[in-house]
């Protein structure tokens, strides 16, 4: 059972007295037959809650200082028309009293709390961003991850990996961007691409006729998700593992990696499609940059004098990380020339940046 969260705020310009107002709303509560309870908040204003026997429960505050603010939560089955009346009320006499003392009001949709199919994901700065998210499409939990597919009415199918959101069939952006934004030709070329198990980039780089791609990828499961749910994404590329030009290896890649470095084996194009970049250097973050740390330095070992290294990097807001990145970059075997670009990744709802790395 998913429960609404409604919010409405009063930013006022001076304080009020919490006695000249709250008794000119307490009857509009009574009127829905919710019981007030007045709690003590030790000299900062007026704390009350009022219950409903219908399990509706509203937050009253009048602090000390210039804010109103009103909580308002029911469950999701409840009549619409009858909350909108509760709150429409209330803000129509707050206005009335406040009068002359507001600079803003402010009162967001409903925060629906519980549901069936979660709409909220945070930017990796720390913001709510709610989506139109109405279907869970596919979940299964694989041997290293937990795999979801949303349908958005907006964005299509959303492949999902530990809750972490990758890329929706909208996303041709974050495709092309890592692939180099047209910059690159692949026609007759030797490609490596890490991850990628969504099959995007494949399906966008077969239309160019490389010599031979290898994906290595460790979750199958992913990619019969993806083959089954993201066909938007990836076409039929992924109904089979091998292809003309195209080759799927279903394993961990570092010790591919390593065994193409004992090899020789090189490639004109290495394209890092594993995870983003960490947010920070905190000690939680200690084992992302080490295998980070590790995969670049592999695949810079595998990449051909030529050659190009791609990859994304995480959002332009993440200033610290990017920053951190591109430190790492100075510290490889080798020397190494970079450039960066930013590019809007429509189901991400952020300015995206991406990177292309060269030996000097």
């Amino acid at each position: 059972m998913a429960l609404r969260h409604y919010t409405l705020d009063f930013k006022l310009s001076a304080a009020v007295d919490s006695s000249s107002t709250v008794p000119e709303l307490l009857s509009i509560f009574h009127e829905q037959q919710m019981t007030e309870t007045v709690h003590e908040t030790n000299g900062h204003g007026y704390l009350g809650t009022f219950v409903g026997k219908n399990g509706w429960l509203a937050i009253l505050r009048v602090p000390s200082h210039g804010l109103v603010t009103v909580d308002l939560q029911c469950y999701e089955e409840e009549d619409v028309a009858q909350v909108d009346n509760l709150l429409n009320a209330l803000e129509s006499k707050l206005k009335v009293i406040l009068a002359g003392n507001i600079t803003r009001i402010k009162r967001l949709p409903a925060l629906i709390r519980g549901a069936e199919v979660d709409r909220y994901w945070p930017t990796t700065d720390g913001r709510l961003v709610e989506y139109d998210m109405d279907q869970l499409v596919y979940e299964e939990d694989s041997a290293f991850q937990n795999i979801k597919i949303l349908h958005s009415q907006q964005y299509g199918n959303a492949l999902i990996l530990d809750n972490d959101l990758n890329l929706a069939e909208s996303d041709l952006a974050y495709t092309l961007a890592i692939m180099g934004s047209g910059r690159e030709n692949y026609t007759g070329k030797e490609v490596l691409i890490l991850g990628g198990g969504d099959g995007g980039i494949l399906f966008e780089m077969a239309k160019q006729k490389p010599k031979m791609v290898t994906i290595v990828h460790i979750d199958q499961k992913v990619i019969d998700a993806c083959k089954k749910y993201m066909r938007g994404t990836c076409g039929n590329i992924l109904d089979n593992l091998e292809g003309d030009c195209y080759q799927i290896l279903v394993e961990d890649c570092v010790p591919v990696l390593k065994k193409y470095v004992q090899e020789g084996k090189t490639f004109d194009y290495v394209i890092n499609d594993l995870t983003a970049i960490p947010i920070s250097m905190e000690p939680e973050e200690d084992s992302t940059w080490e295998f980070l740390r590790l995969i670049l330095d592999l695949s810079i070992k595998v990449l051909h004098p030529s050659g190009k290294y791609l990859t994304q990097g995480n959002a332009e807001n993440m200033t610290e990380s990017l920053r951190l990145y591109e430190e790492q970059l100075g510290k490889l075997s080798c020397p190494v020339g970079f450039s960066k670009e930013v590019v809007c990744v429509p189901s991400y709802m952020e300015q995206w940046v991406f990177y292309s790395v060269w030996k000097k």
